[in-house]
């Protein structure tokens, strides 16, 4: 009984607690964002009034100006100094059904397929350095049918200059395809393979570009 009656009395005797105002510590401000589109639309007026933004276009169109004319070199390359020729097999295995317009199955996932079976290569695909004299020398001397595919260099100077066609194998997606290392380099059929070569050049001298 007596233990029953401890924890009540025990909490009588704690004193209520209290609210109180302790007044304003210091000053108080509304919480205010600036709208996102306000700062950006001030921005973009202060860069247009200082000159900023034009200068800023006059930069980016020189720079696309110069990737242009004068794409990245292709990474990892060099000249030629062995021969070297192999066989490349074109062949894929399809990961999905191939159908028609239609919707008629023509090649079923799992499929091997040669493209060169529908689509033959009908023009060699020459590689080199537009950069290199006896590399651009050798490349035009080639028959007028084959592609010429620069992996350094600048293809519209070169078009201007020769009246010829000029490619250029950006980021080097058909240089890692074909497996090749050195250039200059030749792709052309041999049946349904694909024949790769790289070429040594003799030196020559007074070869002009």
């Amino acid at each position: 009984m007596r233990r029953a009656l401890f924890l009540p009395l025990c909490l009588a005797c704690v004193p209520a607690a209290e609210a109180r105002d302790y007044g304003q510590q210091g000053a108080v401000f509304p919480v205010i964002e600036r709208d996102l589109l306000e700062q950006i639309h001030t921005r973009l007026t202060a860069m247009e009034k200082s000159g900023e933004t034009k200068r800023l276009n006059q930069e980016l169109q020189q720079r696309t100006a110069t990737r242009v004319n004068r794409p990245e070199p292709v990474d990892g390359l060099v000249r030629a100094s062995a021969a070297r020729r192999w066989s490349f097999d074109p062949t894929i295995t399809l990961e999905t059904d191939i159908r028609g317009a239609k919707g008629e199955l023509i090649h079923a996932r799992g499929t091997r397929v040669n493209p060169l079976d529908s689509v033959p290569l009908r023009a060699e695909l020459l590689f080199f350095d537009g950069d290199d004299p006896e590399q651009l020398a050798w490349a035009l001397s080639q028959s007028r049918a084959a592609k010429l595919i620069l992996t350094k260099g600048a293809p519209l100077e070169l078009m201007k200059a020769r009246q010829r066609r000029f490619y250029f194998d950006q980021g080097g997606k058909l240089i890692r395809h074909f497996g090749i290392g050195a250039v200059p380099a030749r792709v052309r059929q041999q049946g349904r393979a694909l024949e790769v070569s790289e070429i040594v050049l003799p030196p020559r001298q007074g070869v002009r570009p």
